[in-house]
């Protein structure tokens, strides 16, 4: 699902209309589709009491519709309408529903009275997409009022929250808080990353008469957004003649003396994921640990060095012969055998491979074939040169520009983890959970990527989003069970079949 900045959804809109759809007339689309998520999610709505804040923009015509809809059809138990501005500021479109509002006896107040104040649903339809900077004047205090002011009512943003810039994660002053944001088209850019993302809760996007080919096959639009029907088809049932062979052969180099369960977590990450077969390559003097994890696991001892690490000598050339798919780095280590045997190995051989870990100290260039790297904020800013603040605060940009320059995908893990690839295209994904800040899911995620690659080389992206969405998903189902304090990494390989079933749209326990 591409996603759209402020300009690109002016355009769309903009050649909506020469197409034939009058403006007017996606206002009413947008103000209907609200009301019947409203519907779904809050039924009886009629049962509610209501408040509409409107402005005095396009974003406020929206807010008119939906206040016309609730009043003229739904009929709530009590209803509130508020223009913070004066009508005479409205224009086009916004004051022709103002108009169609008013004459269909609806009362239209300039202040929010006292006996709105026990609402228990606000609609925010004070400011959209069009806005640049922080909030001021009613508009902030119209924000203000919807964090505070009606202390029973579920908030429910038209488009975008109030305040929230349209092109950026980051805030740029108050924002108002939605419980649902009801978008029209497809997803704003703030309304995906970090941290603004908060303010949004459950995000619906729907449809008001935009043709899809006028973004969905737009490649100048590099944004969007993970979302199961991208790799569902990974999902389907096996065929019945599948076998071990069938399914791949991962190779895992990772562990070394006193790190032995990152290897076995990357190793058994990979099985649950569905890899056929898995290898886990490690120091000679680590064999015996990883190897007592999991009878699953099968293990390759390599020489190791004085520090009780993967030698560089060692010929993971000759080891990766028939392997599917190659994952290095996790517990390896910081001995400077590493980057060499890592940076070697990832020029020498053709398969593809993870690098995570320790393994992203390399030197890495795709050169055209498949490098996936899973870097945390801090070693993104080891892979760059910049500080951690930096990294966040252009998240889309570090990471994009990484991989166009070095023809890898770049995993930038986090809140609102990135799949960057090498053509400029990057994929946000939008699960995930603060149980997931934990020792160790760093480890299976690079299981889980390499065991969907070993399934699936042919179709390495929708491979590694599959396994980035999935990971996230299986984190929120086991912090819906244990709590987010309380899973742990090892966890996450009990709950990723049930992401897998949730996202195959099959029953639990199929």
């Amino acid at each position: 699902m591409k996603v759209l900045t402020a300009a690109q959804m002016r355009e769309v809109d903009r050649r909506t209309t020469e197409r034939g759809v009058p403006g007017i007339v996606l206002m009413e689309n947008a103000g209907h589709r609200v009301v019947e998520f409203l519907e779904r999610r809050l039924a009886p709505l009629a049962a509610q009491r209501i408040v509409v804040l409107c402005g005095k923009g396009n974003n406020g015509g929206d807010g008119m519709v939906v206040a016309r809809q609730l009043y003229t059809r739904i009929r709530p138990a009590a209803l509130h309408v508020v223009l913070l501005a004066e009508p005479g500021e409205l224009k086009g479109d916004a004051a022709a529903n103002y108009q169609m509002l008013q004459a269909c006896g609806c009362l239209v107040a300039t202040e929010i009275p006292a006996t709105a104040r026990n609402a228990t649903l606000l609609i925010d339809a004070l400011l959209g997409t069009g806005v640049s900077g922080p909030a001021t004047g009613r508009m902030l205090e119209g924000i203000r009022e919807i964090n505070s002011g009606f202390p029973l009512a579920k908030v429910a943003a038209v488009d975008i929250p109030s305040g929230m810039p349209s092109d950026s994660g980051e805030p740029v002053g108050e924002i108002a808080r939605a419980d649902f944001t009801v978008t029209f088209t497809a997803p704003k850019v703030g309304q995906v990353l970090a941290p603004n993302c908060d303010h949004v809760g459950e995000l619906a996007v729907c449809p008001i008469g935009t043709p899809p080919e006028l973004f969905e096959k737009d490649d100048t639009i590099f944004l969007s957004l993970i979302e199961p029907s991208m790799f569902r088809h990974l999902l389907a049932p096996r065929p019945p003649s599948g076998h071990k062979g069938t399914f791949g052969h991962v190779l895992v180099v990772a562990g070394s003396r006193g790190k032995t369960g990152a290897a076995a977590m990357s190793g058994m990450s990979s099985l649950r994921a569905g890899a056929g077969l898995v290898t886990v390559a490690s120091a000679v003097s680590a064999i015996p640990i990883i190897a007592g994890y999991a009878a699953e696991l099968m293990t390759e001892p390599l020489e190791e060095n004085e520090s009780g690490g993967v030698s560089r000598n060692a010929p993971i050339e000759r080891l990766a012969e028939g392997m599917t798919v190659i994952a290095m780095g996790p517990g390896m280590g910081r001995h400077p055998d590493i980057e060499a045997l890592v940076t070697r190995v990832a020029a020498a051989i053709e398969q593809p491979m993870v690098i995570d870990a320790d393994g992203l100290t390399a030197k890495i260039h795709g050169s055209g074939k498949v490098r996936v790297m899973t870097p945390h904020p801090g070693e993104m800013g080891r892979l760059t040169g910049k500080s951690i603040a930096e990294v966040q605060k252009d998240r889309v940009g570090v990471a994009r520009s990484f991989a166009v320059e070095h023809s890898v995908a770049l995993v930038l893990k986090g809140q609102r983890t990135l799949i960057a690839f090498p053509d400029g295209a990057v994929w946000i994904n939008p699960t995930g959970t603060p149980a997931l800040g934990t020792g160790g899911t760093g480890d299976i995620l690079t299981g889980q990527i390499s065991g969907f690659l070993a399934q699936f080389p042919h179709d390495w992206q929708n491979a590694v989003a599959a396994a980035v969405y999935l990971g996230g998903l299986a984190g929120q189902i086991g912090a819906r069970e244990v709590g987010d304090k309380g899973l742990i990494a090892t966890d996450l390989l009990r709950y990723l079949p049930r992401a897998m079933e949730e996202c195959a749209g099959l029953p639990h326990g199929l």
